[in-house]
């Protein structure tokens, strides 16, 4: 890289993101995240962990085979099966990156049993296979913030003789401070040889809430590459957010002077389509993408506002692609407009899709005077959740509430067969849950259920989320409605459906088990 201002984005939500319980994507989904995240500007994609499973190197298999421009890089442990396994993955892209990693501080190296000589051959013999294979590949320090310092050095050392032309130091349990993640990567680059020769990245977790600060500031101490996901998604509390790190060297270029190569503009269509497919809303109070990021209640803020959009707003909505006017859409809007509409939000349908999305426009718009943004982006959320194809589905519901008791019945087809139930149960939501339970037995646990109002009003739609678990597995469904009950029973049977499916994928074998995948 020969531009010192110009910092590399690599984002893996599609590995990294993916590994919050729950949060597991279909095959197209994928797919579809991985060309926005091209068509943003993104500069690494990481596809997911080849070796993980068949179902995970299709999906790289087949992101690299579309891949126009970003890299497509694939993870693997430090060994010769994951590193051939993951070029044969990412080989297919334009432009390939090999990613191996192993954990270089002493509870790691306990996990490993190898010591620091041990550790030190195993890189230099693994990094040297994978450069032999492809010419971009990147090496991670996992849990490198607590290595000692020294041998932090000579592992560092290691990577970059064996051919690593990205070393990339993460902060696997977001233990650091913006102080340490700074002095951490000066010290590689004054005590290194060849540190001045290859870029430096920096991976940060969020479990003190302060990856965004540990990754900026990184990169003021030389780091190149910043490696984050959409909305912060990852296992634990998170990773660094692409949006946040990306939008505050744009806003804040008088003291980070540098530049990226992200449209900011597609950022709050791309939040919003990972947060439908991933099953992880956005908080409300989200820096730059969530709901209020923009709204303004007091009054004395609401007063300056309408003066001068500058006293309490210190970016543009347009600059992450907030439309500036939300049209409300009602009963006699046409295809057209649905269409122009959607496409605003960030939904390019074909012609069959948008002929089953007005469908279910025109029913709820029989039940709601005005539809907002809000309500279709909810609406493209049930659509893409609650298909014609799945093995589960709702076909009829009727709640009987009162203080004498709840009962639920219920009509739904199980792989084409319709089968009913008529259930009480201790409040409607529980009635309905175990009237499904009647029709499809199933030993999935409730782990989260979660409803918001779409937008004001009494006739809001509601959208419910559904996180269940069964033996290790943990999915999560979601759907929308006006009928919160009936937006309940559609979420709930739309996890059950994924659960299926995750218990039909080919399961890791057992060597995958004893490793951890974090970084």
């Amino acid at each position: 890289m020969t531009d010192n201002t110009r910092v590399l984005i690599f984002d893996t939500t599609l590995r990294d993101g993916e590994q919050s319980p729950g949060a597991t994507m279909t095959h197209d989904e994928k797919l579809e995240i991985a060309q926005a995240l091209d068509e943003m500007g993104v500069d690494i994609i990481e596809a997911g962990f080849p070796i993980a499973s068949e179902g995970d190197f299709e999906a790289v298999s087949d992101i690299a085979k579309n891949a126009k421009n970003s890299v497509i890089c694939g993870l693997s442990r430090a060994n010769f099966k994951d590193i051939d396994r993951c070029w044969e993955a990412v080989k297919h892209a334009p432009k390939p990156r090999i990613h191996t990693f192993i954990g270089t501080s002493p509870s790691h190296r306990g996990i490993t049993n190898l010591d620091q000589e041990q550790m030190i051959e195993r890189i230099q013999q693994t990094v040297t296979h994978a450069r032999n294979l492809c010419e971009d590949v990147q090496w991670s320090a996992m849990d490198a913030i607590r290595t000692e310092r020294d041998y932090l050095c000579r592992v560092v050392e290691t990577a970059i003789k064996a051919g690593a032309t990205t070393i990339n130091i993460p902060d696997t349990v977001g233990y650091t401070l913006p102080q340490e993640s700074a002095d951490i990567i000066r010290m590689l680059l004054e005590k290194v040889p060849g540190a001045d020769e290859i870029v430096f990245a920096t991976h940060c977790h969020n479990d003190l809430g302060m990856a965004t600060a540990n990754a900026l500031a990184a990169v003021a101490a030389g780091a190149r590459q910043i490696e984050c996901t959409i909305n912060g998604l990852g296992e634990r509390a998170g990773n660094t957010a692409l949006e946040e790190v990306v939008m505050a060297m744009k806003v804040r270029r008088d003291l980070m002077p540098y530049t990226t190569g992200i449209d900011t503009t597609k950022i709050m269509n791309l939040s919003r389509r990972v947060a439908q497919v991933s099953g992880f809303p956005v908080q409300f109070n989200k820096a730059i993408v969530g709901k209020n990021a923009f709204l303004h209640e007091s009054g004395i803020h609401q007063d300056g506002v309408l003066k001068n959009v500058e006293t309490f707003e210190i970016m543009k909505p347009a600059d992450i692609g907030i439309t500036e006017t939300n049209i409300a859409m009602g009963k006699h809007s046409g295809r057209a407009a649905l269409r122009s509409k959607l496409k605003d939000l960030g939904f390019d349908l074909a012609d069959n899709q948008l002929n089953d999305v007005f469908v279910r426009f025109k029913a709820l718009a029989d039940r709601k005077k005005e539809i907002y943004d809000e309500d279709l982006i909810a609406l493209m959320s049930d659509s893409a959740a609650n298909t014609e194809n799945d093995y589960l589905q709702v076909k009829w519901l009727r709640v009987t509430c009162g203080s004498d008791g709840q009962e639920a019945e219920l009509k739904m087809t199980v792989d084409g067969v319709e089968k009913s139930a008529r259930v009480p149960g201790d409040g409607p939501v529980d009635a309905c849950f175990k009237a499904v339970k009647a029709i499809y037995p199933t030993n999935a646990r409730l782990k989260v259920y979660q409803v918001q109002a779409v937008t004001q009003g009494t006739d809001a739609q509601a959208t419910v989320s559904v996180r269940l678990e069964e033996d290790g597995r943990i999915v999560t469904g979601s759907a929308a409605d006006t009928d919160t009950i009936l937006a309940s029973v559609k979420a709930y049977v739309g996890a059950l459906n994924r659960l299926r499916v995750r218990s039909q994928k080919t399961a890791p074998d057992a060597d995958m088990k004893q490793v951890s995948f974090k970084e």
